[in-house]
């Protein structure tokens, strides 16, 4: 018997009873057992009013009271027990309303939750009282969690770089980025390259680097040999007789000589000048010049055209892979890390810039009220679903145990609401009837 009583006190899907059920449980009988003493009293009263009021006429007033009482509150008895099952076990109609009405009350239910809880603008109005961005903030500031978050992303990124691969996504960003790169011009791009190279004179460095390899050059004996060989080539017979070939070798040399130290020597030489001039008009034919805007598309699109080009973003795409994976395993991951450090400082920008915050926080209120519109008449069915399942003494059992206190009172008010009324028309027909 107590187990019994112990299911039907449960909340559908509990399996035991709790405090504060119990508590309930008590409360509900107590009141019970005061209104039905209550109805016991007035229904005393009437009988002993009837039996005396020919030897005291003043009771007649108060069986007339106790008379209504009682009629009230067994019609409010009834009432009240009508919800919830048969009155005595009579198959009275419409009674044991909510058990009967189980379903539409499951259906109502389910609706009324899912209009007046669930609607969009109440929805949105209750999320932006919430900062999702500072408890996203919040949780990623802590370094223990961004460094099980990093952990958790790093065991996905080998398999993410292997599905790309295997998916066709690999080729088509390559063909994406080839079509990307054909569409910039080559030609204003070196431009520009070059001026900012050539900005403060930069480009003497790589002038100064060609003095000194052709000093090199005027050093080298195997290319005084053959400038020898070329000059003697060049002289009549004469003049070889009298070797006249190393006679001008060797002013060669050192008049050229002599003009390169010059030329090192004077930031502000001639021939710099000239070098200066020579590449400012080379930037100003690549930004105006049509042919050599021609010649650098040609070039362009003949490198892109190259298969070792293809071949050598595969290749670049498999060493990638091979070391994520490779560093995902390792114990000591240099991803993790940085991930982890990353997860950090992502917290602590965003917990210091509330716009972004704002930003986010929006965002977090789009998404959320939007998937509780696409998702509310699944939550009024699956509502609906759950109380149409429970059982029907539970369930009756769960709203008695919840709403039948206050019921209770409702015998109290009938009783002296019927009291009154009975005392009130006693009264009429003495007064009005002379009875």
């Amino acid at each position: 018997m107590a187990a019994t009583d112990d299911r039907r006190d449960a909340a559908p899907g509990s399996a035991v009873l709790d405090a504060e059920n119990a508590a309930k449980r008590a409360a509900l009988n107590r009141v019970k057992a005061i209104a039905t003493g209550a109805l016991v009293a007035c229904v005393a009263v009437y009988a002993v009013a009837t039996i005396f009021k020919s030897d005291y006429p003043a009771l007649a007033y108060l069986a007339a009271f106790a008379e209504a009482a009682a009629i009230g509150g067994i019609a409010d008895w009834y009432a009240v027990v009508a919800l919830f099952r048969r009155p005595l076990g009579l198959p009275i109609p419409h009674t044991a309303i909510i058990p009967a009405n189980q379903a539409r009350i499951a259906d109502n239910l389910g609706r009324f939750i899912e209009v007046n809880f669930l609607a969009a603008g109440p929805v949105r109005e209750k999320l932006r009282e919430v900062d999702f961005a500072a408890m996203v903030a919040d949780w990623l500031s802590e370094p223990r969690r961004a460094d099980g978050l990093s952990g958790f992303v790093i065991k996905l990124v080998p398999q993410a770089v292997r599905a790309i691969g295997e998916s066709g996504l690999k080729e088509f960003a390559g063909q994406r980025l080839a079509e990307q790169i054909d569409k910039v011009k080559i030609a204003p791009l070196a431009a520009d390259l070059l001026a900012s190279f050539t900005h403060e004179r930069r480009h003497q460095r790589l002038f100064d680097e060609l003095i000194r390899s052709l000093g090199k050059l005027l050093n080298d004996e195997q290319a005084l040999a053959m400038m020898r060989d070329k000059i003697r080539d060049e002289l009549p017979s004469l003049a070889r007789f009298f070797r006249a070939d190393a006679y001008l070798l060797k002013r060669i040399v050192s008049s050229a000589g002599a003009m390169l130290d010059e030329v090192r020597a004077d930031p502000d030489h001639p021939l710099r000048a000239e070098f200066d001039g020579f590449v400012a008009g080379f930037i100003e034919k690549l930004r105006q010049s049509p042919d050599y805007a021609e010649r650098a598309e040609k070039l362009k699109r003949d490198f892109l055209a190259r298969p070792e080009l293809a071949n050598m973003v595969a290749s670049m795409w498999d060493s990638v892979g091979a070391f994520v994976e490779q560093d995902a395993k390792s114990p000591d991951s240099a991803i993790r890390k940085h991930l982890a450090s990353l997860f950090v400082d992502i917290g602590r920008q965003l917990s210091e810039d509330r716009h972004v915050r704002a930003d986010m926080n929006q965002g977090f209120v789009v998404a959320l009220s939007a998937f509780v519109e696409r998702q509310k008449s699944g939550v009024s069915d699956f509502i609906a679903d759950q109380v149409k399942g429970w059982d029907l003494g539970q369930l009756t059992h769960l709203i008695e145990l919840n709403v039948g206190r206050d019921l209770q009172y409702i015998r109290f008010n009938g009783m002296i609401i019927g009291g009154i009324a009975g005392l009130l028309l006693h009264t009429g027909s003495v007064l009005f009837l002379g009875k």
